[in-house]
């Protein structure tokens, strides 16, 4: 299976078919707007309560237009992206909205990964990083989702 990052990657690609981006900074962008979405994703997860946001989200039991998650990946894409780039307001929003479609493509992607019969913590880690862990690392495995979005900035 492959693994999230590499699932949202080919989703943005997809959404923004029918787009016009400069091709100067297309790259830029769809990879600007992909660690925009796994960026809130991982994000949510560390807050508390945030792993049952991220796995009723996942899981197709949350609305993706009204979640944090939505919210968050937006406001993440304008801040370390469209601010950066200057793209005009209609581009910026025609950007901005393939958000919850990409977001809601991920419904029903995270299953039980870890074998265990259940889908819980260790299968959103295990979605998230692509590597099983072992209940005695999954605090590494958290600490590498959060270092890893925090060397991004």
């Amino acid at each position: 299976m492959a693994s999230i990052s590499d699932f949202i990657a080919q989703q943005v690609k997809s959404a923004a078919g029918g787009i016009e981006i400069p091709s100067n900074i297309k790259n830029q962008v769809l990879g600007g707007l992909s660690d925009s979405i796994l960026g809130s994703l991982t994000q949510t997860a560390t807050k508390a309560g945030g792993v049952d946001i991220v796995k009723n989200l996942l899981t197709g039991k949350a609305d993706v237009a009204s979640s944090p998650v939505t919210a968050l990946a937006g406001n993440l894409f304008n801040k370390n992206v469209l601010g950066k780039l200057s793209l005009g307001s209609a581009l910026g929003s025609s950007l901005t909205g393939l958000i919850p479609g990409v977001l809601g493509k991920l419904s029903g992607f995270l299953k039980d990964q870890d074998g265990d019969g259940d889908v819980d913590i260790n299968d959103i880690i295990v979605s998230l990083t692509g590597k099983k862990s072992g209940g005695s690392s999954l605090l590494g495995a958290a600490t590498s989702i959060l270092g890893g979005f925090l060397k991004k900035k």
